[in-house]
């Protein structure tokens, strides 16, 4: 079982998501366990207050290092976890991927940090954090919808969460390239039909549409991703093929 902890100071945010769909099926599988805290509870302070004005002057306000050292430290002890991966959600992290979420996936416990106001205090990400997550260049008013979807997309990878294992391995990006096309019944909706390899029942001859059409739109759509793909003998030459034709 994986042991996810969310330190949020607006926890009623978590509510809705992680109690619907795929992530309440995990935990109700027994394969994730969720635990979100205010960190305010760890404030010492009465008041508590987890923010001050930062020093040298500025704008906005800063989190304070002590709730956080303090939440996090809560947090291994209660689940006898030595080295958990302690992630903050920040705009200036790593941009999130599905290669990182694959490698989270691995793990047996996750913090996440999900902070409000200006910043945080650079002793958090000095002492406390293993890894900055940004899920895109831009900013939000918080973290907590970025650790929504990096739990989202971890939790999903987990053994025995999705109907079929081989749901998340023919993802985007998880096999480095865009995931082809897909139909269903009927065969032709408004005079729209299904390609007619899909309805011929020769395996080998879907699966070859497929990786065409899968290697057609990451060449359309995103091309870069194509620069570091691991594709076999066969798919590049298919791809030479493409990109003729687009000439």
């Amino acid at each position: 079982m994986m042991n996810i902890d969310v330190l949020s100071i607006f926890p009623e945010m978590f509510e809705g998501v992680l109690g619907q769909s795929i992530l309440k099926k995990a935990a109700e599988k027994g394969a994730a366990k969720y635990n979100v805290v205010n960190f305010r509870d760890y404030a010492d302070n009465k008041h508590q207050t987890v923010d001050d004005y930062p020093y040298g002057g500025g704008a906005g306000m800063v989190l304070k290092p002590q709730p956080i050292f303090d939440a996090v430290a809560g947090l291994k002890e209660r689940a006898k976890s030595t080295s958990p991966r302690v992630i903050l959600m920040c705009p200036q992290g790593e941009r999130y991927t599905q290669k990182k979420a694959e490698e989270l996936a691995k793990e047996e416990h996750l913090i996440f940090i999900c902070g409000h106001y200006e910043g945080y205090d650079e002793r958090i990400r000095e002492h406390v954090i293993t890894d900055e997550i940004s899920i895109g260049d831009y900013v939000l008013t918080g973290g907590e919808l970025g650790a929504m979807v990096v739990i989202d997309s971890v939790v999903r990878l987990l053994p025995g969460v999705l109907g079929s294992e081989e749901s998340h391995i023919q993802d985007s990006f998880s096999t480095g390239l865009l995931e082809h096309p897909h139909y269903t019944r009927p065969a032709e909706f408004r005079g729209m039909k299904v390609p007619d390899v899909l309805v011929s029942g020769n395996h080998k001859l879907i699966e070859e549409w497929r990786m065409k059409e899968s290697l057609r739109r990451t060449l359309n759509r995103r091309p870069d991703l194509l620069e570091d793909a691991d594709l076999s003998d066969q798919q590049k030459k298919w791809l030479d093929e493409l990109i003729k034709l687009n000439e």
